[in-house]
């Protein structure tokens, strides 16, 4: 069954029926696509959340839980949350060890001040409303606990960043064709990333929240950005 792709008005069910359809190869597409890149983006989540022994970790849009892995690894106490049933099935399959748990980022399942970190790697801009998702976030967060927010940016040099919308829009279509279950929906993804906010636009989104003293740290010339604030 073809699945329609979502649009930029990202109405939820749409978005969760897209990603359930990619889920199955999602993480190597992903790894391909991003020319492996993404195993450095990960790393760099994991040194900038610095997770300790007995922490609560909040891995939101985990996904298959590829990005919670390393948490558990370093004895913090991960809860891997995503909206995507599909996701969090094949993740289950795959690390039963890890409380996989169904949430939507702008209501989620958790109590106030439950969490010493709150982490996010490319789902912020999925969020039907990215603000209130940060705010949900600000909500279980512990007061003085962490946020780590890991989305892609705006590449800092033109001419790269004109290289890479080039590519964003015409390359990627058509290898995610090539990999994916369902290649429309890494169109959406493209587009969503050439719509998303500059570095300074998520940093003042991330202090309109809530959050205090947001900073970020540019990954890949810009293709990525990682942004850090406190509760």
């Amino acid at each position: 069954m073809r699945v329609v792709r979502a649009e930029l008005d990202k109405q939820p069910s749409d978005v969760r029926r897209m990603f359930d359809a990619v889920a199955r190869r999602y993480d190597v597409t992903n790894d391909v696509l991003s020319l492996g890149q993404d195993r450095q983006w990960r790393k760099a989540v994991i040194a900038a959340v610095d997770p300790r022994p007995g922490e609560r970790v909040l891995d939101l849009a985990a996904g298959t839980g590829t990005s919670s892995q390393p948490f558990a690894d370093r004895g913090a106490d991960v809860v891997p949350c995503d909206f995507s049933l599909g996701m969090l099935k094949v993740g289950k399959a795959a690390k039963p060890h890890l409380p996989f748990t169904a949430g939507d980022g702008t209501q989620l399942p958790f109590a106030d001040d439950t969490f010493d970190a709150v982490t996010i790697s490319f789902g912020l801009r999925n969020i039907v409303d990215p603000l209130a998702g940060l705010r949900e976030m600000r909500r279980v967060t512990k007061p003085g606990g962490r946020l780590v927010v890991c989305e892609f940016s705006h590449p800092t040099w033109a001419p790269f960043r004109t290289v890479y919308v080039e590519y964003l829009m015409k390359a990627l279509p058509p290898v995610a064709r090539a990999l994916s279950s369902s290649p429309d929906a890494y169109v959406y993804l493209a587009e969503s990333i050439r719509a998303w906010p500059d570095q300074q636009g998520l940093a003042n989104m991330v202090e309109a929240a809530g959050w205090n003293a947001p900073e970020w740290s540019n990954l890949s010339g810009g293709i990525v950005a990682l942004h850090r604030a406190t509760a």
